[in-house]
């Protein structure tokens, strides 16, 4: 497949790295200020040092990628809530030229799901978004598998930054902004961690999984889920805890026809005590009883391969 990375953040990079080893060529590249085009394939060490060097990954404008030929456009810009521009435009555009997408945006999908599905009953193209919820676990493409008919609740640990606080916070005994500050250094949380923190994050992934469970019957959207973060918790709640063999993580759930995002209390020993930046999905299926899939649920080649699977299950242009 002929691929359109928009994006050159960690995923959008890790994408053009290592699309060759699954057997597509990146033809398109784009950051927010520039793109290369080469209908044969771009030079993406080259493409990648210009990025580093000079900021910029070409000289062209960045809607060239997008206008220009290719199969899939892969959508890795920075998630953005709301209208989900410009991520959704970009989806748009592709959709109208017949063209697949693959997301690695979660805006899109967790904003403006239903308008998405209408663009592609439209559209020769298909959408795909594992990459979307959960980085590299297999998230979505089991839901397909077993039916979204036959899965009656999920929930789960959807954030490495939230998860590394807690973890930290109940193994040291350290405060929530000490813990915060030592996982600024470590590249773990970012500058500003609201996004993480306060469960925006994770609610945006649980939506994403409510609007495939929903199969059409409703739209879920962030204002749809109640959510609350980790930075009102005191350390003295995780050593309570402790005292009676539990611990605290943010566990997010749709089931019910809700979402909801939130501390809770959960065993040690439980499977949802996942440790550092491990996530765990739980599904709740009809038939085969609980399945529990945990892994990286971020970092440019985890989310990365997820992308590329994708691009995988789609049909030959």
């Amino acid at each position: 497949m002929k691929l359109a990375v928009i994006g050159a953040g960690a995923v959008g990079r890790s994408v053009a790295e290592l699309a060759a080893d699954y057997g597509h060529t990146v033809t398109a590249f784009a950051d927010s200020a520039s793109a290369v085009t080469d209908a044969d394939g771009i030079d993406v060490t080259g493409t990648l040092t210009s990025k580093d060097e000079q900021g910029r990954v070409g000289t062209a404008d960045p809607e060239t990628a997008i206008a220009s030929e290719y199969d899939v456009l892969v959508e890795a810009t920075p998630t953005t809530l709301g209208d989900a521009e410009p991520g959704f435009g970009h989806v748009e555009t592709a959709l109208k030229r017949d063209r697949h997408v693959v997301l690695a945006n979660k805006g899109p999908v967790a904003e403006r799901y239903a308008d998405v599905r209408a663009l592609e009953r439209e559209s020769d193209g298909t959408v795909l978004f594992e990459a979307t919820v959960g980085g590299a676990m297999p998230v979505l493409s089991t839901i397909d598998d077993f039916d979204p008919e036959h899965i009656s609740a999920t929930r789960g640990v959807l954030n490495g930054t939230a998860n590394f606080i807690l973890s930290r916070m109940a193994a040291e005994g350290l405060g929530y902004e000490h813990v915060l500050a030592e996982a600024q250094d470590l590249g773990v949380a970012e500058a500003d961690p609201t996004f993480d923190v306060e469960g925006t994050d994770a609610a945006l992934k649980c939506v994403i999984v409510a609007n495939v469970l929903a199969q059409g019957e409703r739209e879920y959207t962030l204002e749809d889920a109640e959510v609350d973060g980790i930075s009102s918790i005191p350390g003295s709640a995780l050593e309570l805890a402790q005292e009676d063999g539990r611990t605290v993580r943010l566990i997010g759930e749709v089931a019910n026809d809700e979402v909801r995002v939130g501390p809770r209390l959960v065993p040690e020993t439980a499977a949802l005590a996942v440790s550092g930046t491990r996530n765990i999905v739980q599904l709740e299926t009809d038939h085969a009883g609980r399945l529990n899939i945990s892994g990286r649920g971020a970092g440019g080649p985890e989310t990365a391969s997820a992308v590329l699977a994708d691009v995988g299950r789609l049909p030959e242009r």
